[in-house]
């Protein structure tokens, strides 16, 4: 009978035990994290990429801020047209293209004949890949 009552005891302080740790989680200690405050200062190119991308910029080919791939849209223009396009960059009027050296008749036609496709606008660090 004593074996018996001692395991029955036993068992009961081992479930209570089990139910107290249950719902005994460690506080954190929010000192640690909040006893230096700092501001977190964020530099972004963003204003100036989304005002950039809201002028003409965002539905022409800039031909200083641009890469091959732009040119896929036109025909006649990627990859060798583009290539050295992209090379004698860059420009301060859009017909400053035409004077990209070794362009033959037939290439000048087909970059004029995309000039309105075409802007210039001030070399841009952020568009560079």
């Amino acid at each position: 009978m004593v074996g018996l009552l001692s395991r029955f005891v036993i068992l009961i302080v081992l479930l209570v035990s089990c139910l107290g740790w249950m719902g005994m989680a460690p506080n954190a200690n929010a000192a640690i994290f909040n006893s230096e405050r700092s501001n977190l200062i964020a530099i972004t190119n963003g204003d100036r990429l989304d005002i950039k991308l809201g002028t003409e910029f965002g539905k022409k080919i800039d031909l200083n801020n641009t890469n091959v791939r732009a040119f896929q849209q036109y025909p006649g223009l990627y990859p060798t047209l583009a290539k050295k396009i992209i090379k004698n960059a860059p420009y301060r009027k859009v017909e400053d293209v035409l004077n990209i050296a070794g362009l033959s008749d037939r290439q000048k036609e087909i970059i004029q004949a995309n000039f309105e496709n075409f802007t210039v606008t001030e070399l841009e660090s952020i568009f560079d890949e």
